[in-house]
């Protein structure tokens, strides 16, 4: 199969180019490193052509809504017109657990993606996952003010993101199936107690505070509807594990 990733060189993105590739995939990664641009278009109709199946796994770098939004309008617009003129048989998104009633950030814009591929033209497989393990160094790195890190209050069930890249794969091979049951990791926790715990292992000389976030998300993220329910799919790895093979000092 022809397999096109667009953010081929992210952090679930890598995994599912290496993963694809060692199941004797052809695989072109769609990203600016690779002189893709999904938001304007640039050089899209050149890299799939002869591509059967697009899995989408970018995302933007900023997190307010208002560039989330146009983040995911654009690029997916972009990347399904592009699918449709190449031929392109099934489109694979990623999105993530529990946003149905999201208002804001990057799960806005998620929910906004998701529904351009619903309505699009290309056969479509969707896929929603909970928060990679990486996203507790994102927070602290978004986080941090001088020596603190706010935290927000939340419960969170995090899974590896090379589990997600697998799972997005079986998809791409599966062919299209609409929604697919989600994908959390094996274990609840709260995202402070993780934080912490990086803190410590990495040498991090910052404290971690919890954070009150007011609004429809806040509630959503302390009343743990971001974590999957019942009959979700269940990764393998635990946070603890994955920190374990994290380095023990500051980068």
């Amino acid at each position: 199969m022809n397999i096109a990733v667009a953010g081929g060189t992210g952090t679930v993105g890598r995994h599912v180019v290496s993963i694809a590739r060692s199941r004797g995939h052809q695989v072109v990664s769609l990203s600016r490193a690779d002189g893709v641009d999904l938001v304007s278009g640039r050089g899209l109709d050149e890299a799939l052509r002869g591509v059967d199946t697009v899995i989408d796994v970018s995302g933007p770098r900023a997190v307010s809504t208002k560039k989330a939004v146009d983040f995911f309008t654009n690029s997916t617009q972009n990347l399904l017109a592009a699918e449709k003129k190449a031929g392109v048989r099934h489109h694979v998104a990623l999105s993530i657990v529990g946003i149905d009633n999201a208002t804001s950030g990057l799960y806005a814009g998620k929910l906004v993606q998701e529904d351009a591929v619903r309505h699009g033209d290309v056969p479509w497989t969707l896929l929603r996952s909970t928060q990679f393990h990486e996203f507790v160094p994102m927070t602290v790195s978004v986080a941090s003010l001088g020596p603190l890190v706010l935290v927000p209050q939340m419960r969170t069930q995090p899974v590896a993101a090379r589990e997600v890249a697998e799972a997005l794969v079986d998809a791409a091979e599966a062919g299209p199936r609409g929604r697919v049951a989600d994908l959390g990791g094996p274990r609840a926790e709260e995202l402070a107690a993780l934080v912490r715990a990086y803190l410590q292992k990495t040498g991090r000389r910052k404290r971690a505070v919890k954070l009150f976030v007011p609004g429809s998300m806040g509630k959503a993220m302390r009343n743990g509807d971001l974590i999957p329910k019942p009959g979700a799919a269940v990764g393998r790895q635990t946070f603890q594990e994955w920190l374990a093979t994290q380095p023990s000092s500051p980068e």
